[in-house]
C-alpha cells in the first residue's frame, strides 16, 4: 500500500534542529518503507535510512521548496540505498537490462491487489525485485509499489520523465517473465502417489 505525504507540511524557518527531528519523525516509515523494498534486508536498510538522514540534515538549509518534503527526502534515501549497492559487490546478482528485449510480455487479467494476497507470489515477487539493477529497482519500488506518480518518481530519481517511463517498461517486463515463470510453476499437476504393491 502506498505510503502517502498527508501530513502537515513542516515550517522550515524554523531551528534546523527541531525541522530535522519533526522531519525523522513525520517521515521516518516512508524512508524505512523504500530503503527496505531497495535493500531487501533489515539491518541494510536501517543504515542506508541513517546515512539519509544525516544528508538530509546537512541539506536541509539548502532545502529551497522546488518539491514536496517527501519527494526530496526520497532521492536522499534512494540516493543512500544505491550507494550501499555500489560498496556491495555481492547485490550485483541482478538480471542485465539487456537481457529485457528477450522477454515475453504476457497479458496479466488479475487484479493486482488480489494477487499480492498470496504470500507466495509476493515472495516471489520480492525475488523478481532482487534480479532488478539497481536503478530498475528504485524506479519499480518507488513508481508501482510506494505509488509516486511518474513526474514524483522522476523527479525524485532526478531523471527525465521519459527516462523514468522507459526505466520501468524494462523493470516491469522483467518482473513479468519472472511472475511468467512462476506462474507456469504453478500450473503443473501435482505428482501422483505411486501405486501401492497388491
Amino acid at each position: 500500500m502506498p505510503i502517502q505525504d498527508e501530513s502537515a507540511p513542516l515550517d522550515l524557518n524554523r531551528d534546523p534542529e527541531i525541522v530535522f527531528t519533526e522531519l525523522v519523525e513525520q517521515y521516518s516509515d516512508l524512508a524505512y518503507s523504500v530503503a527496505f523494498r531497495m535493500l531487501r534486508n533489515t539491518e541494510d536498510a536501517e543504515d542506508a535510512v541513517q546515512e539519509a538522514y544525516i544528508s538530509a540534515f546537512k541539506a536541509l538549509p539548502k532545502f529551497k521548496g522546488q518539491s514536496k518534503l517527501s519527494t526530496w527526502l526520497y532521492r536522499i534515501v534512494v540516493n543512500a540505498c544505491l550507494m550501499k549497492i555500489r560498496r556491495d559487490k555481492s547485490r550485483a546478482k541482478y538480471i542485465a537490462e539487456r537481457d529485457f528485449d528477450e522477454a515475453i510480455i504476457y497479458d496479466w487479467k488479475n487484479d493486482p491487489e488480489d494477487a499480492a494476497v498470496n504470500s507466495e507470489l509476493r515472495s516471489t515477487l520480492e525475488k523478481g525485485l532482487d534480479l532488478l539493477s539497481p536503478d530498475l529497482r528504485a524506479t519499480a519500488v518507488l513508481r508501482d509499489i510506494q505509488g509516486l506518480s511518474t513526474e514524483e518518481a522522476a523527479e525524485a530519481l532526478g531523471i527525465s520523465i521519459a527516462s523514468l517511463k522507459s526505466r520501468l517498461h524494462r523493470a516491469r517486463v522483467i518482473l513479468r517473465q519472472h511472475l511468467g515463470e512462476y506462474a507456469l510453476l504453478s500450473q503443473l499437476p501435482a505428482p501422483e502417489a505411486p501405486a501401492e504393491p497388491a
